[in-house]
This record gives C-alpha cells, sequence and structure tokens, in this order.
C-alpha cells in the first residue's frame, strides 16, 4: 500500500468539488496520488463504490480513514497533514473564515445550477436571474469584506491560502467562464487565486480533457 493518501476526483473540468481538497493539497505541497473517474460514465458507476459508500466524488483514502466530502477532506488535511495551517491562526479570523467556508458549502444553489462550472468554457455571459444575481452579490460581498480586513496581510481571503480560498476558487473559475461583472476588489482576489501555480495546473490538465456538453449542466 502507498504510504501516501489517495484522492478520488471527477474531471477537472466540471467537478468544482473535486477542486477544493485537491487544491488545498497541492497548495500546501502535501503528496497524494490521484485517481480520476469521469463523471457521468459507466466507468464512473462501476467502480466509485470502490471508493465512497456515497457514490460521490471527492473521497480521500489514507490508510484505513476513509473520508467523504470536500469540507470533511478539507478538515482531515488540516488535523493530520498540515498542523492546522488550513484555517488561519487567529480566533477572530479562524471562526470567520469557517463560516463563509460553510456556507459556499450549503448555500448558493441558483448559481450551482445555473452557472456550472466549465473552466474551458468560452462565449458571453447568460441570462442571470434573481436568485442567481442575488448569490453573486453575496459572494462579492463575501470577498470585499475579508479583503478590507486582511489585505495587508497577502492577497487571500485572510490573506495568505487557507481552506477558505480552496472553498471559493471553483467559484472564481464560474466568474471568469460566464464574464460575471465585478468590481475592482473581487477581479484582483480572482486573479490572485489564478495565479496559484496549483491553480494553473488543475486549468491546464482541465484543458486536455474532451469536453461533453450533457456535464456542462451536471457537476454544482
Amino acid at each position: 500500500m502507498s504510504a501516501k493518501p489517495t484522492l478520488v476526483i471527477g474531471n477537472k473540468n466540471y467537478s468544482s468539488w473535486s477542486l477544493r481538497p485537491w487544491l488545498l493539497l497541492r497548495q500546501f505541497g502535501v503528496a497524494f496520488d490521484e485517481v480520476k473517474l469521469p463523471l457521468d460514465t459507466p466507468e464512473f458507476y462501476a467502480r466509485i463504490k470502490d471508493y465512497s459508500p456515497a457514490g460521490r466524488v471527492p473521497v480521500l483514502i489514507d490508510g484505513d480513514a476513509q473520508v467523504w466530502d470536500s469540507l470533511a477532506i478539507c478538515e482531515y488535511a488540516n488535523d493530520y497533514f498540515l498542523e492546522g495551517r488550513g484555517w488561519p491562526a487567529e480566533r477572530t479570523a479562524r471562526g470567520r473564515a469557517r463560516a463563509i467556508s460553510a456556507e459556499m458549502h450549503s448555500g448558493f444553489s441558483a448559481l450551482r445550477t445555473h452557472l456550472p462550472m466549465n473552466m474551458c468554457r468560452q462565449g458571453p455571459t447568460p441570462a442571470i436571474g434573481a436568485d442567481t444575481a442575488a448569490d453573486i452579490a453575496r459572494i462579492r460581498a463575501i470577498w470585499r469584506e475579508a479583503r478590507e480586513r486582511h489585505a495587508a496581510r497577502g492577497p487571500f481571503l485572510f490573506g495568505t491560502f487557507s481552506i477558505a480560498d480552496a472553498m471559493y476558487a471553483p467559484v472564481a473559475s464560474r466568474f471568469v467562464s460566464y464574464t460575471v461583472e465585478l468590481g475592482a476588489p473581487e477581479r484582483d482576489y480572482g486573479d490572485a487565486l489564478f495565479a496559484v501555480p496549483a491553480l494553473q495546473e488543475w486549468l491546464a490538465e482541465a484543458r486536455t480533457e474532451p469536453l461533453a456538453a450533457e456535464h456542462e449542466k451536471t457537476t454544482p
């Protein structure tokens, strides 16, 4: 058995939930093996139960530990690989980072439905309904507030890269793919995320995957 953990993910172009823990592990230099299962294919349904009782990606296998769900994997990584460095060190910032990460994890259903992650998408901005616009406005407010508080510490939401940035990275990709109008603070934050070598690596690999139109509306 490999001494490294294994992260099972979906397509890099579409699987926003897979991106989150993958980016965290890569950014912090945690070595892991990767298993990629193509979404919505016979191969996926034939193999996913070997890894995840929930039947979904991502899932982390670390020895006899089996952890599914993006945020749960990030928390596991923070505990066992990062020595707590995945969250801000200061108590107030740490609590806020956890809160906005949980909000991303459980909310923004209109954004997920109407602007699914497709990192290689090119085209005009689609019509955006009121619910999706409200989600976008809330995310923009979260980003602006965090950057106003922590800009002196670095370019990410809480200065240095944290789990909160991993949770919002797929949203930043959506804003690029769908050419969503943003203010300067949000654009600058998105630029900082896309300058991260790990995210550039993910994007480069996404561009090598065969595109399938049916996936464009399946992976929030």
